[in-house]
Formats: C-alpha cells, sequence, structure tokens
C-alpha cells in the first residue's frame, strides 16, 4: 500500500470499485510531473483529497500544500490573496502581504471552484502559470515561483468557455492531465468501506455504530445527490445518535429524513426506535421519513395586526414543531430549521420554549 507521508492513498481515496482505482493509477502518474492537473466531478466527491494525495505523493510533499476556494473569495481581494500585496498599496493595507502563490512556492497550489474565478483575474493567472512570476499589487518587481497547481471545479468549463465566461486558453492550460471523479452512485460498492473508513477515523471510533445488512442495502439504494460528503454527514449523525448500537433499517428511517431519498421504494417505516440516551417527547410523537412540512399560519385582516408579534408566534411555533419532529433532540431540530444550535437555543430561552417538552442535546 503506497504511503503518502506516513498516509495511506487508500486513506485519502477511499475504495476499491474499479473508478477508484483507476483514479489511484491517475494520481500515481501524475504525482511523477509538475504538470497542471484539472480535477472535475460533482461536489461532494472529494476532489481536495484527490489533490492532497497528489501533492503527498510527488516530490514536493515536504513543501507547503496552500487550498483556496476562488468562488469564496471577494472579487476585490482576490488579486491580493493570490498574488500579495505592498504596505500602502491601496487603502486597508497597512502591510505587505505574501500572495498563495509565494506561500506555496516549491510546492502544491489547490485552486478550488476555479470555474467561479473572474475573466480579469483568468487573464493574470495565465500569466504566472506561463511565466513563473508573480508581482504584488503596488510593486514593481516580480518574484519567480515554483509551484505545481491543481484546479478543480464541478462547473463544464467547456460549456462556461462557450458562454463566454471562462477563458478556452487558461483551460488548455490548466487540463494538461485531467482527473475526473465519478458521483457515488457509480460507485456504490464502495459505500460499505467509505462507511468503515469514516467510522474508523472519524466518529465514535470507540464506539462506532453498527449499520446491519439491511441499513447498508439502504444506502446502497440511495442515489446521493451530495455523494461522499453527504455520505459521511449520514454517518456522523449515525455516529451521534446510536453510539454502539445497531443501525437497522427503523434508525435508517430516521438518518436519511432530511436527506430525502429519490427511490420512493426503498422508503423507510415509519415509527423510528429512538437511542435509549435521546430523551423523547411525552406525548410521544412519530418519526416519519420525512420531515413535516410547517403551514405557515395566514393573518386575516379585518383588523389591524401586529406584524412583529405575529412574526415572532410564527417562529416560535415553528421552533416547536421542529423540536416535536425530532422527538425533542435540540441539535437535530436546530439542523431541521438551518440555524446553530446556539442560535437555536437562545430562541428557545427567549419564547420560553421547554417546559413543556422533554428535551435532549
Amino acid at each position: 500500500m503506497e504511503q503518502l507521508d506516513g498516509l495511506a492513498m487508500a486513506d485519502l481515496i477511499v475504495g476499491n470499485s474499479l473508478a477508484i482505482r483507476e483514479i489511484r493509477g491517475l494520481v500515481r502518474f501524475a504525482a511523477q510531473t509538475s504538470a497542471s492537473v484539472l480535477i472535475t466531478g460533482p461536489s461532494g466527491t472529494g476532489k481536495e483529497l484527490v489533490a492532497q494525495a497528489l501533492h503527498r505523493a510527488s516530490e514536493r510533499a515536504a513543501a507547503p500544500f496552500i487550498a483556496v476556494n476562488s468562488g469564496a473569495i471577494p472579487r476585490e481581494l482576490i488579486e491580493s490573496e493570490l498574488f500579495g500585496h505592498e504596505k500602502g498599496s491601496f487603502t486597508g493595507a497597512i502591510a505587505r502581504r505574501i500572495g498563495h502563490f509565494e506561500s506555496a512556492n516549491n510546492g502544491t497550489l489547490f485552486l478550488d471552484e476555479i470555474g467561479e474565478m473572474p475573466l480579469d483575474m483568468q487573464v493574470r493567472l495565465l500569466r504566472v502559470l506561463e511565466d513563473h512570476k508573480v508581482r504584488r499589487i503596488g510593486s514593481n518587481d516580480d518574484v519567480r515561483v515554483d509551484v505545481r497547481l491543481i484546479a478543480a471545479t464541478h462547473q463544464c468549463l467547456e460549456s462556461a468557455i462557450g458562454q463566454g465566461r471562462f477563458r478556452a486558453d487558461l483551460f488548455y492550460r490548466l487540463n494538461v492531465l485531467p482527473i475526473e471523479l465519478p458521483a457515488l452512485a457509480e460507485r456504490i460498492e464502495d459505500i460499505p468501506m467509505l462507511v468503515e473508513h469514516f467510522l474508523s477515523r472519524g466518529f465514535a471510533a470507540d464506539n462506532p455504530p453498527v449499520f446491519t445488512e439491511e441499513a447498508m442495502a439502504i444506502l446502497m439504494a440511495h442515489d446521493w445527490p451530495g455523494n461522499v460528503r453527504e455520505l459521511k454527514n449520514l454517518v456522523e449523525r449515525a455516529a451521534v445518535f446510536f453510539q454502539g448500537m445497531e443501525v437497522g433499517t427503523d434508525q435508517m428511517a430516521m438518518l436519511l429524513r432530511p436527506i430525502r431519498s429519490a427511490r420512493p421504494e426503498m422508503s423507510a417505516p415509519i415509527g423510528v426506535a429512538m437511542p435509549a440516551n435521546v430523551v423523547t417527547m411525552a406525548p410521544a410523537q412519530p418519526v416519519h421519513a420525512q420531515p413535516a412540512i410547517i403551514q405557515p399560519v395566514t393573518p386575516t385582516f379585518g383588523k389591524p395586526i401586529d406584524l412583529r408579534e405575529h412574526l415572532q408566534n410564527e417562529e416560535r411555533r415553528v421552533l416547536i414543531e421542529a423540536l416535536e419532529s425530532t422527538n425533542g433532540v435540540v441539535s437535530a431540530a436546530a439542523r431541521l430549521v438551518k440555524l446553530q444550535r446556539t442560535t437555536f437555543v437562545e430562541k428557545m430561552k427567549r419564547y420560553q420554549i421547554g417546559r413543556e417538552i422533554a428535551l435532549s442535546a
């Protein structure tokens, strides 16, 4: 098993399907060169992990690996982030900043979501790839850099080129060694190995839940629109709710509920058995395969209403229904309404929710 700076490649690129074995072969081949690599595939397929494996298998493994999300940097800051700036070069530049290219010198720079990069920055990036030099904002001097560039995107860059959103010359410069990652639904035979990997190396490693054959069959029948990231989140939920317990068909109903399965024939039965360490509601509420649809209360305008009071009442009602649909598990209710748990708890205190509900963390 090939070792990557103390980690096996199989720890970063998990699976034994034909597609994954081919990916590992491409990574080993690409690691022997300094050519640019373009990793494509749906969101959640593990593009950054492949980039890390490529870096660690290369001669640059001892040098920095810098990961940058091109779509997360504000447009006005991306040039400074990548190339750096000199003190006083613009308002707020109170000190010299070394950009990511210089920070990754002799190592690897991973640019995720490259399809989101503005066109003017694409021109600058192309020049750096061709000249191997960067110039900080406000400087007249070029700095030579030796950086291996790995880019990634879930978009079809050929279509973006046709729409005028991406430069064809940059695409060909990046796409020297292409690596396309498959969706999880295209390699379902890897799911048991991925589940075991997440349980043994991340969540509840000392006392993990045990997935039955029936539960694994449900996992392998799911469409996984969120790919490996979605599966990892589900395994983490299982480790939280069912630590040291058996996960069967009933438990899968709860675990899959927030991520609606696209295959109705695999719908889990109603009546999920909650783990013993979770305090249930009184009276108990049935847990369904899908989250409850909360119907808003439409105000009537026969007389004036206090809008603020109406909205507060609505918010309180939604919080209570979220708690009821999760049997009083606060963290699960917070996820159901897309709030941080601390924010959810603050709102519970504000609306004095909890006296009539048996709650669990």
